[in-house]
């Protein structure tokens, strides 16, 4: 039964084509994958399924009293709630029923024996309804929840407000899933989630009897999870079934076939026009150079899509700079409260150093201290001489401006060619540059944001889940500049496929913390 139907759908931004002709269909209990590189358009579909925004073609069927949530990559919290009241949220429609039971009981003071009848009959249907959801443990159905996803740690009576954008992610999480949807829509739930939660979440998602959609470059996690693949490329959704491995096989056996046969059209086209040519002039030929022109004009012409450009990443290196990086004596972090022990450490040059462990614990608090933006409580840090620092934050606010100006705001003395040249280098085409940086993907922002500190001289560089929205590709090609660099290098992250063979050392900040893990 298909409880998803998008036919024909077509949507673009501009002069960019997202989506052309697009069909999907989505079958009970199916687990989707949707997959592609950074910018051809899963978060617009998804957007698009769930009505946040119109197609500019095409049609999209859902059958009747379907419940959905959705996860997207810029969900918010609403300030003043403690993460207790968020996940009861995901029950409203539970609580509202059981306030109902209230208010019936409420008339019973004032009624006759026939209406008494008829309210003990919507009472009991109720009643039926709520025990049915196991309404009376949902205490502990949320307990279970945030225990998976590590929000037990940070305290359920905590307010939202006071919280990482990592935890904040988990929440919204927690409370989708607790919302048991008959469609769960998931774009990059394991973003902000380190190892042991993401075990959690794949476990979960495995055993999940409903349908999902899912959006992820973390391979590993998508190919355990999934039984359908939908890939976007060029504009052209293909469903594929089977898990992420079994479609790359596919995906690519399919693309040497359309390549074979491009390259065996193309050698009978030359021929055929080769022998119009020389025959359609003679008057014994012609006749025969004409059926081979009706030939021609009756093919098929097989076209070959253009590859999309690649990410060439390279870091410039600074001057070199003293042997010890960072000096770090008796050094404690945190805000209105301390958030490790004292810290004695030091960073020497060509280190390279990731830094592991469970959100709200301050990797990214430890970053920005290290880096003077926020005060320690109490320590002391010392920078080394002729330090040159490339930052690259783990999330930063997008604006109304172009890839392009935004670039170029940074470096005005470099020349138009030169600053279309650097972002092409990181994948980024005509397209995507001269759109605002609100309207591109994660993962095009970040490549946008990577071309910035790669247009500078650095010999420290310090980066912040750098991985959460780049494909594959891009991954592959950050790991490979960052081996490369000849320089210091410290970043957070929690894909231990990514950073296992880059760091020469790993420091998890649980050896750190002041909280109970």
């Amino acid at each position: 039964m298909s409880i998803l139907d998008v036919k024909n759908v077509s949507h673009g931004f501009g002069s960019r084509v997202i989506l052309e002709n697009a069909s999907f269909r989505l079958l009970k209990g199916e687990h989707v994958g949707l997959v592609g590189a950074n910018g051809e358009g899963k978060s617009t579909f998804l957007n698009i399924i769930t009505g946040k925004l119109m197609p500019d073609e095409g049609q999209v069927s859902w059958c009747n009293h379907i419940t959905t949530g959705y996860l997207d990559q810029y969900s918010t919290l609403e300030k003043g709630k403690t993460i207790r009241d968020i996940l009861k949220s995901a029950f409203a429609h539970m609580f509202e029923l059981e306030q109902e039971i209230m208010d019936l009981y409420t008339k019973m003071g004032d009624c006759t024996p026939e209406e008494m009848d008829i309210i003990l009959e919507e009472v009991g249907e109720i009643q039926s309804i709520l025990e049915g959801a196991d309404f009376y443990n949902l205490d502990s159905k949320i307990e279970e929840y945030a225990a998976g996803l590590g929000l037990l740690d940070i305290g359920l009576e905590r307010d939202v407000s006071e919280l990482s954008g990592g935890q904040r992610a988990k929440i919204l999480l927690a409370k989708v899933l607790l919302e048991n949807p008959m469609i769960l829509i998931l774009d990059e739930p394991t973003n902000f989630l380190d190892e042991d939660h993401i075990t959690w979440l794949k476990n979960f998602l495995k055993s999940y009897e409903n349908a999902f959609i899912l959006v992820s470059h973390d391979i590993p996690f998508l190919n355990e999870v999934t039984n359908v693949i939908y890939h976007i490329e060029n504009a052209v959704l293909t469903r594929y079934t089977g898990d992420y491995y079994y479609f790359r096989e596919m995906y690519e056996l399919k693309k040497r076939q359309i390549e074979a046969a491009y390259k065996k059209q193309q050698k009978e086209i030359a021929h055929l026009e080769d022998f119009i040519a020389r025959n359609k002039a003679r008057v014994a030929t012609t006749n025969l150079a004409k059926d081979r022109q009706k030939k021609l004009d009756r093919m098929e012409i097989i076209e070959i899509a253009r590859e999309k450009p690649k990410p060439i990443f390279g870091f410039k290196t600074a001057r070199t700079p003293s042997r010890e990086i960072i000096t770090v004596k008796d050094l404690v972090i945190g805000y209105n409260e301390p958030l490790t022990k004292p810290l004695n450490f030091t960073i020497e040059r060509n280190q390279k150093i990731a830094i592991k462990g469970v959100n709200g614990l301050g990797k990214s608090t430890l970053l920005n201290t290290i880096l003077k933006r926020i005060k320690s409580l109490s320590g002391e840090i010392e920078h080394g001489q002729f330090l040159e620092i490339g930052y690259f934050k783990q999330e930063e606010e997008s604006s109304s401006i172009t890839a392009l100006d935004e670039f170029w705001n940074e470096f005005p003395g470099l020349t138009n060619a030169e600053v279309r040249a650097a972002l092409a280098r990181c994948g980024l085409t005509t397209d995507h540059i001269t759109s605002q940086m609100r309207v591109l993907s994660g993962g095009e922002n970040a490549k946008v944001r990577l071309a910035k500190i790669m247009n500078r001289e650095i010999n420290f560089l310090i980066l912040d889940e750098p991985t959460n929205h780049l494909d594959v590709d891009a991954k592959e090609e950050l790991k490979r500049a960052i081996k490369e660099f000849n320089g210091t290098v410290l970043m957070v992250s929690h894909e231990p496929d990514f950073y296992m063979d880059v760091a020469t050392e790993i420091w998890n900040v649980e050896d750190w913390t002041t909280k109970i893990i």
